[in-house]
């Protein structure tokens, strides 16, 4: 099996990388692996990094049999009878890739994406979550500095490293203002660490609602601080994952509390959004910034203002609540909205390494020799120009029905 690295070729342009140099190097030097890397520009680690130590950096990848990216590769450059893994963002049967899955169908490629590589327990053992949910954090305080002209952040992608961007915080005097972080898995994760690297201190959602505190704080919410039966009945987890059109939202005394919103929850699109379109145009409505990690793009979203995805390059818009519409940012009566969908992008050298760490951890050693854990299994997508068995409720997508 020989594995190749391909350079990505979406746009805008994503320079992470499934495995950085080193990684690649301990593979080819005390596994044994067969792996090369395709020449690109524009990746975070450059072709002279990976030539250091000792890996090969090729311009044509055709002679691989399994090919590594990250975002999704465009149809045209594809290569058929080949195994891919990158994100695909087709699973939820998103209609702007149903083309991208039906070249994948046609060219007789085994894609095997990372998002639905799961365990035992169906939990998923890749993801750049966790730094998705540090930039939506960092990101989400610096729309607020922009909006309000009280601090600077420096870009994310302007800083080498989180270390580098972690070292302004000791300079920053914050605003007494009060962050409400919704979730409780990775991405939610990955925003309280920065927070908390930020010195800003964490109080209990019901503290938040009713004290004034006079310095900054946030309040991290699991399902069951948003969300309540429709019934009245008591709230149970489980259920609310398997029937989540029986659930309302309860986040409005949050709405009226906050000034920051950082989204970091996985939504589905039966469950209730946070709040409504009407609620929004609410005088007691104070959530001025909304930094949303999740981006699940409106009306199927959990955040009616999230219009679009936004970008590295051009990362805010406002939200007129009365008109419903895109306006410019940091006007007085706008809510700034940061949608980025490529968050861990603008924190590349650290989200690849840990990225690959997961790669070699728990999905290498099954890609190499398959077992009994099952990972490709579960996770291929796509064999022999067929929709395997997991994934042949998506039929309808491909045929477009």
């Amino acid at each position: 099996m020989k594995i190749g690295i391909i350079r990505e070729g979406k746009n805008p342009p994503d320079s992470r990388v499934p495995l950085i140099p080193q990684q690649c190097a301990d593979l080819i030097k005390n596994k044994g692996i067969d792996l090369v890397v395709q020449s690109s520009p524009i990746r975070c680690y450059t072709d002279e990094e990976y030539i250091a130590l000792g890996v090969p950096v090729v311009e044509n990848v055709e002679d691989c049999d399994i090919l590594l990216g990250v975002k999704e590769v465009p149809i045209d450059q594809l290569i058929p009878n080949k195994g891919y893994f990158f994100f695909s963002h087709t699973f939820k049967e998103q209609p702007y890739n149903r083309e991208l899955l039906q070249a994948i169908l046609a060219k007789n490629i085994s894609l095997m994406d990372y998002e639905v590589l799961t365990n035992e327990k169906g939990q998923r053992v890749i993801a750049f979550g966790y730094f998705a949910g540090m930039v939506g954090a960092y990101n989400g305080l610096m729309t607020y500095g922009k909006r309000t002209g009280s601090f600077t952040l420096k870009r994310m992608h302007q800083c080498y490293d989180y270390a580098a961007a972690k070292a302004q915080f000791e300079y920053i005097n914050f605003p007494p203002i009060k962050i409400v972080l919704t979730g409780m898995g990775r991405v939610a994760s990955g925003a309280a660490k920065v927070l908390k690297d930020m010195g800003i201190p964490q109080v209990p959602p019901h503290d938040f609602l009713i004290k004034d505190f006079g310095h900054i704080v946030f309040t991290q919410l699991d399902c069951k601080d948003y969300v309540a039966k429709k019934d009245g009945s008591k709230f149970e987890l489980t259920h609310f994952f398997n029937n989540p059109t029986e659930y309302k939202s309860i986040f409005a005394p949050y709405s009226k509390a906050a000034h920051l919103m950082i989204n970091g929850i996985y939504w589905d699109s039966q469950a209730p959004p946070f709040f409504t379109k009407a609620a929004m145009k609410s005088d007691d409505f104070s959530i001025e910034v909304i930094a949303d990690v999740t981006c699940d793009i409106a009306p199927e979203a959990s955040i009616p203002a999230t219009l679009k995805p936004s970008t590295i390059a051009d990362p805010i818009f406002g939200y007129d609540a009365f008109t419903e519409s895109e306006i410019h940012p940091f006007q007085r009566h706008s809510i700034d909205m940061m949608t980025i969908d490529n968050l861990p992008n603008e924190l590349p050298r650290d989200a690849s390494e840990s990225f690959g760490s997961q790669f070699i951890e728990s999905v290498l050693d099954d890609l190499l020799n398959p077992s009994k854990d099952g990972v490709i299994e579960r996770g291929t997508m796509t064999k022999d120009g067929q929709l395997t068995e997991r994934f042949r409720y998506l039929s309808d997508y491909v045929q477009g029905k």
